[in-house]
């Protein structure tokens, strides 16, 4: 029973920091952060969202450089993305009893660009809808499950906050990869 304590205490402790991480208030200025340890830490915020679902795997790459960023905007649009990630595992697996969903997130360098793909085993985007997904308000998800706005956050933070790039590739049935570039170097060394 101490023992079970004493894990449960850890586990509390764990999230708490990754919370006070998570958070980063009122920073309009872009810091060089650690993209991997952001990820890790939202990826212990969204828990609740996807422990009963999918199974997350990382696979980092451990040389890439620190990324010039607004930490709490990059937190939220890769919550954002993961939450839609399970949601679409949880449509395709329902509440997990018959197995789980994968949830793959990758970094890596491709150029001067640090690249994230966040990939789900969920359902797939449809073709019919594929233009709308960045749509402010645009959602497929029943009443009082989503807004709309995730996906409309995520790019706007990226693309307009942090001169990056987002797209995405899909499979109906077999699932997406979001894909996410932000520039190494700050926009004025890049320029010069």
């Amino acid at each position: 029973a101490i023992d079970q304590s004493l894990e449960g205490v850890q586990r509390v402790a764990k999230i708490v920091r990754a919370m006070k991480e998570f958070s980063h208030p009122g920073s309009e200025e872009k810091h060089a952060i650690d993209i991997n340890r952001a990820i890790e830490t939202t990826v212990t915020v969204a828990r609740n969202e996807w422990k009963y679902v999918a199974d997350v795997q990382t696979n980092f790459d451990s040389t890439l450089p620190m990324v010039p960023c607004l930490a709490g905007e990059f937190n939220q649009a890769i919550l954002n993305l993961l939450i839609n990630a399970a949601h679409a595992i949880h449509d395709m697996v329902g509440d997990g009893s018959k197995g789980k969903g994968t949830i793959t997130i990758e970094t890596k360098r491709e150029g001067d660009w640090a690249e994230i793909r966040i990939k789900d085993t969920g359902t797939g985007i449809p073709e019919a809808i594929r233009g709308r997904i960045f749509e402010p308000f645009f959602t497929t998800k029943d009443v009082g499950k989503g807004t709309g706005q995730g996906l409309t956050l995520a790019h706007s933070l990226i693309v307009k906050k942090h001169g990056g790039q987002i797209w995405f590739e899909s499979e109906v049935g077999k699932g997406t990869t979001f894909f996410l570039r932000l520039p190494i170097a700050p926009a004025e060394q890049a320029e010069s």
